[in-house]
């Protein structure tokens, strides 16, 4: 399947909270959505999960309109929002159990289905807990459960990842690369960049409703970060190589850790090869050469400004 978001508008009186927004992904694909606070994400993705109804523009699943034909693409469509309402009056399993009735789910299915969905998010030991009761961590497993109960083939995830503690984090990161593999389309706004680059195969940057940057993780990097980061290691004394790397031209910063040199070297894969070769007709012993990829917290940085609307 694929996900075309088309010259997407959102107007609150003065305010264009999304400003001509246009990108697209597709079935096995986790994409990040990035921005500052207040670029207009959790507008454009309330927009595409049918929460909210765009200014103009619209957004296209396959042949589905979002705009003129929100009951089918809400039925292809799991929403993860930021927060989840701590119900006093209802346990998980009854929770998860009002969605698959809502989804129109037949009572013979849906016990199998929602079994099956609390064993694969790791809530059968929680299943009899009310909804107020449950931590930061596994409230947010039940959020991505309750999207997945009519096993869609978009997922939408608004902060999932906010103030979960680490192990849980890692949790959710596994969770989504099995979705992923699974051929589910994924777009996941956080503000974890570290960790988001580990996962996603593309990357959206957002400010002030208007898209910045869009595509391949590896494209964008290419384009916006103009070095590239290598760490060496020889069986020589790592200051010596510290030292003759700060007098090569190409080098533009150069840093100790421990046994490794790290330099950033003005230019692509070929400035890369040229270093280790000329290191090697030089007389290094060169046991360790490998690039560093930068990150989008990097990226982050080089193509926003930090403005807010």
């Amino acid at each position: 399947m694929q996900i075309h978001i088309d010259h997407l508008k959102k107007h609150f009186g003065r305010t264009r909270a999304v400003d001509e927004v246009s990108f697209t992904f597709s079935s096995g694909e986790i994409v990040g959505f990035v921005g500052p606070n207040g670029a207009g994400k959790s507008t454009t993705m309330r927009i595409i999960a049918t929460l909210d109804e765009p200014s103009s523009g619209d957004v296209y699943l396959d042949d589905i309109s979002v705009v003129e034909e929100p009951d089918k693409a809400h039925r292809l469509i799991g929403y993860v929002p930021d927060a989840l309402p701590g119900h006093r009056d209802i346990s998980v399993h009854e929770y998860l159990d009002f969605f698959a009735r809502a989804y129109g789910i037949g009572s013979t299915a849906r016990k199998k289905v929602i079994e099956s969905i609390e064993e694969f998010t790791n809530l059968l030991g929680i299943r009899e807990k009310h909804l107020n009761a449950l931590s930061k961590g596994m409230k947010n497993r039940v959020s991505v459960a309750r999207a997945l109960v009519h096993d869609p083939a978009v997922l939408i995830m608004d902060e999932p990842a906010a103030g979960l503690d680490p192990r849980a984090r890692i949790e959710l990161r596994e969770l989504l690369k099995v979705l992923s593999g699974q051929g589910k389309a994924i777009l996941i706004s956080s503000h974890i960049l570290t960790e988001l680059a580990e996962i996603c195969t593309a990357a959206v940057i957002i400010e002030r409703g208007k898209i910045l940057r869009a595509g391949s993780l590896s494209r964008i990097l290419d384009t916006d970060v103009p070095h590239r980061t290598v760490l060496i290691r020889t069986l020589d004394a790592p200051e010596l190589l510290h030292k003759h790397l700060m007098l090569q031209p190409n080098i533009e910063a150069v840093r100790r850790i421990d046994e490794i040199v790290e330099a950033d070297i003005a230019g692509g894969e070929e400035a890369c090869w040229e270093l280790l070769a000329h290191l090697v007709r030089s007389g290094y012993r060169v046991v360790d050469f490998h690039q560093q990829r930068a990150g989008l917290e990097e990226l982050f940085m080089n193509v926003t400004q930090g403005e807010v609307q």
